[in-house]
């Protein structure tokens, strides 16, 4: 028995008429984020990141060369509001992980470009993460991360249609 095994035990004294086979699944999705984040924040606190900093330089460098958007385009990969893009994007400035260039298609914008040393880091970074991402996934067999992987992507896009 798990932690949520020994939940849905409880409620099942309590409240028999429930049906929590919905709240078991959600319980062990939350607490195998809780895990997952865990393990990411600390492969990303070694680059002096956090994830919020690392997704801004994966999104620029996953973007090609070269390696610059938009705060609208970076907004949009990364999902975040405008003020919250704008916090993200001072502190990488003041880093010197990233910098401000006139857009030349929009004289009146900017975008947002790696530098040479935020290139550098997040290269090592992104190294790293994929091996912190290869060893918590190693816990499952080829097939059933196969199979995980694609319920999850049918449920995620139950909500994403």
């Amino acid at each position: 028995m798990d932690h949520v095994d020994e939940i849905i035990e409880q409620w099942a004294k309590e409240r028999p008429d429930l049906d929590t086979a919905p709240m078991a699944l959600l319980g062990r999705l939350l607490k195998l984020q809780q895990h997952t984040s865990k393990a990411t924040g600390e492969t990303f606190s070694q680059f002096g990141l956090n994830a919020a900093a690392f997704d801004v330089l994966a999104t620029l460098r996953r973007s090609g060369p070269p390696y610059r958007l938009s705060p609208g385009a970076l907004m949009d990969m990364t999902m975040v509001t405008s003020g919250t893009m704008t916090n993200r994007i001072d502190q990488l400035v003041k880093a010197g992980l990233v910098e401000r260039i006139k857009n030349p298609d929009d004289g009146r914008g900017f975008l947002i470009a790696l530098t040479d040393k935020g290139f550098k880091l997040v290269d090592e970074a992104v190294t790293a993460h994929v091996e912190t991402q290869k060893d918590l996934t190693s816990r499952l067999s080829d097939a059933d991360r196969e199979t995980l992987s694609a319920l999850v992507k049918k449920y995620l896009a139950t909500f994403e249609e």
